[in-house]
């Protein structure tokens, strides 16, 4: 699995997009899928192979670094500058790294399949998330 190389310095949220402000659970880095865990209501990082049904469905996009406990803002659909490079056009998905996101190619066998969104060009990703419930 190729998950995309990330520079959490150039993620940066659309001025129009939906964002959260919450806690971190985990320490995070810009850049990474994250889910708000349903008991202690704080951020953690997304994973497709997780045994826990919620973990492996992300709800949005870490802003910036938190470490746990602190104030964190999530990215939750809308435009994003994603602050790596990505193809026009294909489609991205949560992968099995925590927190990872990889484009559909690389989805691997077992995977619960999320969709994050489209690219629109070689770094913005029209998020919107759908979990789809497949496992391949």
């Amino acid at each position: 699995m190729v998950d995309l190389t990330i520079v959490p310095a150039n993620v940066i949220s659309a001025p129009d997009a939906k964002r959260e402000d919450g806690t971190a659970g985990v320490a995070l880095t810009a850049g990474q899928l994250v889910y708000k865990d349903s008991t202690t209501k704080k951020w953690a990082l997304s994973d497709t192979n997780s045994a826990t049904v919620e973990a492996r469905q992300p709800t949005g996009i870490a802003l910036h670094a938190a470490a746990i406990n602190q104030p964190i803002t999530v990215h939750k659909s809308g435009d994003i500058t994603i602050g790596a490079t990505v193809v026009g056009g294909t489609d991205y998905y949560a992968s099995d790294t925590p927190g990872g996101i990889c484009p559909r190619a690389d989805v691997g066998a077992t995977e619960k399949v999320t969709m994050i969104g489209l690219a629109k060009s070689t770094t913005v990703i029209a998020v919107d998330f759908q979990y789809s419930g497949v496992t391949l």
